[in-house]
């Protein structure tokens, strides 16, 4: 069997042929660059449902400690918490009443610290979140302006202007919030009258920060400082494209969060991607050199098309953006391709890394997703009881092989906490215990987010699958949830999480992160896609034909089958080198 490395230029796509797999088109050259973060597997925690030390229920940050271990053994390189600052918890902890305070919910700040030093001695960074756009309405700043009169100071740190309409009856614009309704708020002055309105691109209990005043940014680098000091490897910047308003604050008949639609795209929101947002990021950039050249920003920057994405990665700017095309993208051959090929080209153009991302905290898990006759269903607002049900057996087998193309691809991959196990999302949270602003701003007309979010499964056969002490759980955890614990999967060598473990121990021996890309033209037939990096050929089928595989050793499948076949939803790793 022949042995090749593949190298390309970055610039364009590029031909050449392999003896043993015919023509390859060469989309991405090997990275020389050995920054940690360019090739990075990142491993989000959502402390309220991870691991529940304190018997209460909800997940803490002392069990997140206790278990980081199983995260070091999956072989993550960092954990990117999601918040865990001082919050009423009105949006799962994204509407922050202190930036530099741990919720007692979660913990204390020597916990933190606790966790910081557990995750060193285990060799993984931690990324926090920040959530500049907007904070909690009970922050002291937000009270602050409440108090204060119109145009005060203490005003100037939000976006309040007057109502339209005679007596200012009507909201200053027609923006739409993110969880339903009006983007707007009318707040009762201290005398008692009818006053301002103040904008909210999220709940109401979420201000947005005015970003024209100087003295945000003065805090927002408090902020930064307050973390940096602490040992952080750097921050998840929450929606990072949508800080700066554009002046004037005029009219948007688009779609509420920004995206393209028929007449409306996504370059002209009034709301996102304003050029002076790259002031704030360069400045972030410049705080964070004061720490080294180790400590990173990554973007959650929901911008399209993808190229226009980049410049938010572009040099002085952030280190990383989520590729939200790519997570959205359709389970077959033609839009996955291409949006692998576009993503490295845009992101190529501008000197950094790719990320890949496949579940998170705000979209249906991919095990539920690639389940739905249309996997694009619910992406962001959730399956309820009443909606069309995946194929759970589906879902999770086309998850396992999506995340083996997803971790085999060149750049950075982010996991969500319990995709390593297969997790689906609960479909069956009834109404009453349903906890995401959104269902309940929409009167429950979108389901949320709650069913991504539900508590991890860590041991068959006990109270909350071992999620909690005293067998509480915030959120209601599947019945069938035994079999997918982690105690239970750690023993079977064909489990998913075993799959995962194979499958980042493979990506780090042969440098997948920091490799090379060229589609195998020959193996991309009857709706499958086959690409090289390095010495390693992945072949994804995304038809509905079983497909024989090339004369080259297996070195991972998603799924144990005898015989040299690919069968529909499933994933392979091969090697171009012949294996000892």
């Amino acid at each position: 069997m022949s042995s090749i490395s593949i190298a390309a230029s970055p610039a364009a796509a590029t031909a050449a042929e392999h003896p043993a797999l015919g023509p390859l088109t060469h989309v991405h050259a090997a990275d020389s660059d050995d920054s940690w973060w360019r090739s990075a597997v990142i491993y989000q925690i959502y402390p309220r449902s991870f691991r529940d030390a304190s018997g209460d229920g909800v997940g803490d940050l002392p069990g997140i400690t206790a278990e980081l271990h199983h995260i070091a053994e999956l072989g993550a390189d960092a954990v990117w918490l999601s918040p865990f600052y001082a919050s009423p918890q009105r949006d799962g902890g994204y509407d922050v009443a202190d930036y530099c305070a741990v919720d007692p919910l979660f913990g204390t700040l020597e916990d933190f610290d606790h966790l910081s030093a557990r995750a060193r001695d285990l060799g993984l960074r931690v990324i926090v979140d920040l959530v500049p756009n907007h904070c909690s309405s009970e922050h002291r700043l937000f009270q602050a302006a409440l108090a204060a009169a119109p145009g005060s100071p203490e005003r100037e740190y939000f976006i309040f202007r007057d109502g339209r309409g005679d007596s200012g009856e009507l909201p200053p614009n027609n923006w739409q919030s993110h969880f339903g309704g009006s983007a707007w708020t009318r707040i009762t002055e201290a005398g008692g009258s009818p006053g301002q309105w103040y904008l909210h691109l999220f709940d109401s209990s979420q201000p947005d920060f005015n970003w024209d005043n100087p003295a945000v940014a003065t805090e927002f680098e408090r902020v930064l400082r307050f973390w940096l000091d602490r040992g952080v490897a750097g921050f998840r910047v929450d929606v990072a494209h949508a800080l700066v308003k554009a002046p004037g604050l005029p009219d948007w008949g688009g779609r509420a969060d920004g995206g393209s639609s028929d007449g409306f795209p996504s370059h002209e929101a009034p709301m996102f991607g304003q050029p002076a947002l790259h002031d704030v990021y360069s400045r972030w950039r410049e705080v964070l050199a004061e720490y080294g050249d180790d400590r990173i920003l990554c973007a959650e920057a929901n911008v399209d098309p993808i190229e226009r994405m980049a410049a938010w990665v572009a040099p002085g700017q952030q280190h990383q953006a989520f590729n939200f095309p790519f997570l959205a993208s359709p389970f077959a051959a033609e839009p996955l391709r291409a949006v692998v090929s576009r993503s490295l080209a845009a992101f190529d153009a501008v000197g950094a890394p790719t990320t890949w991302v496949l579940s998170n905290h705000d979209v249906v898990r991919h095990a539920s997703r690639l389940g739905m006759a249309d996997p694009g269903q619910g992406l962001g607002d959730g399956i309820g009881p009443d909606d069309p049900q995946p194929d759970t057996a589906l879902g999770r087998r086309r998850a396992r092989a999506a995340s083996l193309f997803m971790l085999a691809l060149p750049g950075s991959s982010y996991l969500y906490q319990g995709e390593e196990l297969g997790l689906p999302d609960n479909t069956a949270i009834p109404a009453e215990r349903r906890q995401d602003p959104t269902f309940h701003r929409t009167g429950g007309a979108r389901v949320g987010r709650d069913g991504c979010r539900v508590p991890l499964p860590w041991r068959a056969g006990e109270a909350a699958h071992g999620f909690s002490p005293n067998g509480m759980s915030w959120l209601p955890q599947p019945r069938d949830w035994d079999e997918l614990a982690r105690d239970v999967q750690a023993a079977d060598p064909a489990s998913h999480l075993s799959v995962y473990r194979r499958a980042l121990e493979l990506r780090r021996e042969f440098g997948l992160g920091t490799g090379s890309l060229a589609w195998a033209e020959s193996w991309c037939r009857h709706g499958a896609l086959a690409f090289v990096n390095g010495t390693i050929l992945v072949m994804l089928n995304l038809g509905d034909e079983y497909l024989e595989l090339p004369d080259l050793d297996i070195l991972l499948s998603s799924q144990r089958r005898d015989g040299r076949v690919l069968a529909p939803g499933e994933a392979a790793w091969l090697s171009l080198e012949p294996q000892a």
